[in-house]
């Protein structure tokens, strides 16, 4: 092996070298993200899983096993080398649901406000 392909080489593993590291933006932009589309895509496709699979009524009793889903982000804050990760998931699942509780209820208000 010449020198030149040796450098070469240790230039191409130290550029993706980072990625193999636990960068730490990183993984807190993908755990908070992780945590939004959680928080909206389970309950959603849960549901229509629920609905695919059964009647309504039946569907409708069977929609707070949703709950069961919960033990992904626990699991992932008890394990230490995942804490990081799922601090952020929980931090994302928590502002997302603030957020769209919030803009329900301003909705709802200035519906039932202004809607003569």
């Amino acid at each position: 092996m010449t020198t030149d392909q040796t450098e070469h080489n240790e230039t191409e593993q130290r550029q993706t070298d980072w990625w193999h590291r636990d960068h730490p933006t990183f993984t807190a932009l993908s755990g908070f993200f992780t945590g939004m589309l959680f928080v909206t895509l389970v309950p959603g496709g849960f549901v229509g899983l629920l609905r695919l699979l059964f009647e309504y009524d039946t569907a409708e009793e069977l929609f707070p096993l949703v709950l069961v889903s919960l033990v992904v982000p626990i699991a992932l804050l008890a394990i230490p080398r995942t804490r990081r990760f799922g601090i952020y998931m929980v931090l994302g699942m928590v502002l997302t649901a603030l957020v769209v509780l919030g803009v329900a209820s301003l909705v709802l208000y200035y519906l039932v406000k202004h809607g003569n």
